[in-house]
């Protein structure tokens, strides 16, 4: 039985991973109302569910006694998935050499869902500041590392993601698919992929693809810097350190 729900039919399970899925970057603490509404349960439900979860671990309260946020025991079980533990073990020396020798944002993204979600990021203090943080969501079409996952993956996700539209975030965004395939041929032919203002004003990017043994592609690894600045001359930095991160993979 699925008991009350604004959902009919969901499981037990269903509504737990329901309530989990509601944190993200942009909301790590949330009461019971804003988990009740973002879950689509009724609060009798969720205030249940959430006493259950924190019971086991996987969400803990607050001191103010209103807000949860994820707990201790999802994180230890989370950092056991061994693909984003090998993956990221392989390329953070690789982003640390890459951060110490040109003092930017150095970010490491996989393809997540139609999004470039960020697994890895160091920064310096001199660095473009910026509002990516590890775990947060990036659009493939605006950012350097997103173009490269979005032009190293199967032609299905480039299908999917023009026919849902490219939003313009600044006006430097592509939003012609015309414009974006060929920046994207671009990329696969140079083996780099740039964004000029595109997601941020003030920020521009360079990223290059990571390969396992096998040819398939395992992520993207970009850096973010000051527009003002030559982001092309970073191109090939970024280039050798991504082949250096899939040397290791092989």
């Amino acid at each position: 039985m699925a008991g009350n729900s604004s959902s009919p039919g969901q499981s037990v399970s269903g509504r737990l991973l329901a309530v989990l899925d509601c944190f993200d970057v942009a909301h790590p603490s949330l009461t019971l109302t804003e988990i009740a509404a973002r879950a689509d349960l009724p609060l009798s439900t969720a205030r249940r569910l959430i006493g259950e979860l924190v019971a086991w671990g996987g969400l803990e309260r607050l001191p103010d006694g209103r807000h949860f946020r994820i707990g201790i025991r999802l994180w230890r079980i989370g950092s056991l998935a061994p693909r984003q533990r090998v993956f990221s073990e392989a390329a953070f020396p690789f982003m640390q050499d890459l951060c110490e020798a040109t003092r930017e944002n150095v970010q490491l993204a996989v393809l997540d869902d139609g999004e470039a979600l960020c697994v890895e990021k160091i920064s310096s203090r001199r660095a473009v500041p910026t509002a990516t943080l590890v775990g947060g969501r990036l659009p493939l079409h605006a950012t350097a590392v997103g173009k490269v996952l979005l032009a190293f993956s199967p032609p299905q996700v480039w299908r999917d993601l023009a026919a849902a539209g490219l939003a313009a975030l600044t006006r430097n965004t592509i939003v012609q698919p015309g414009r974006l395939a060929a920046a994207l041929d671009a990329a696969v032919e140079h083996g780099v992929a740039y964004s000029y203002e595109e997601m941020t004003l003030g920020a521009v990017s360079v990223a290059a693809p990571i390969h396992d043994g096998s040819g398939r592609l395992q992520g993207a690894l970009g850096i973010v810097t000051h527009s003002h600045l030559r982001v092309d001359a970073l191109g090939p930095a970024v280039r050798t350190a991504a082949l250096g991160i899939s040397r290791r993979l092989s």
